[in-house]
């Protein structure tokens, strides 16, 4: 792990205990609604989550799947193992960190994560490794928060962004859409209920 990488995994850590309440009232009003609208799509004998953190997605689970789940914060994962244990969630959750995936090429029918890519220190060696591991014909899904396409709004953004990474760990002016383009998927698709900053991405391998 980069020393970057390090320093980001630090203030997850940090975060853990208290990141299901920090988010909860946009979780309720908004980020919910949208992981299901997500997860509704995920498919296929063999399903990874990236980014798994606290296990905010495991309600959304398909029965029908095998489903592994990694994350590169150990406080993060402690905490989701004990929902998956609380809830008896059939995953299978490693500690593992999404720029250095230990899989075999072609592993997974489906690769899925939401709001991973704003912390993650290198995103497009990231992606490229989703894209590694994704079967042929198979598919990537994305839920992200990305840069505004307003001007005023995205220079507030940036200007305001070092700030934010360095107490959250997280990155506000992302441009995730462009750095899944950079990858050689077959079709990407763009989700009619995305907004200016927040992206639904169904890209196809």
């Amino acid at each position: 792990m980069t020393a970057n990488s390090n320093r980001i995994r630090q203030r997850y850590d940090r975060l853990a205990p208290y990141f299901d309440s920090l988010e909860g009232v946009l979780e309720g009003l908004l980020f919910r609604r949208l992981r299901k609208k997500l997860w509704v799509q995920a498919a296929g004998a063999h399903i990874l989550e990236v980014g798994v953190g606290t296990g905010k997605n495991f309600a959304f689970y398909p029965d029908d799947a095998r489903m592994t789940g990694i994350d590169f914060s150990p406080r993060m994962l402690e905490i989701a193992q004990r929902k998956q244990q609380r809830k008896q969630i059939a995953v299978d959750l490693t500690l593992m960190d999404v720029q250095s995936l230990d899989y075999a090429d072609n592993s997974f029918d489906t690769v899925i994560g939401s709001f991973v890519f704003c912390s993650v220190p290198k995103p497009r060696k990231g992606l490229k490794e989703l894209y590694r591991v994704c079967k042929p014909g198979g598919q990537v899904l994305l839920l992200e928060h990305v840069l505004s396409s307003n001007k005023i709004l995205a220079t507030l953004m940036n200007l305001f962004n070092p700030l934010v990474v360095n107490t959250l760990g997280a990155n506000i002016n992302r441009q995730t859409l462009k750095n899944v383009q950079a990858c050689p998927f077959q079709k990407i698709f763009i989700d009619p209920a995305s907004s200016d900053m927040i992206k639904l991405i169904r890209a196809i391998k």
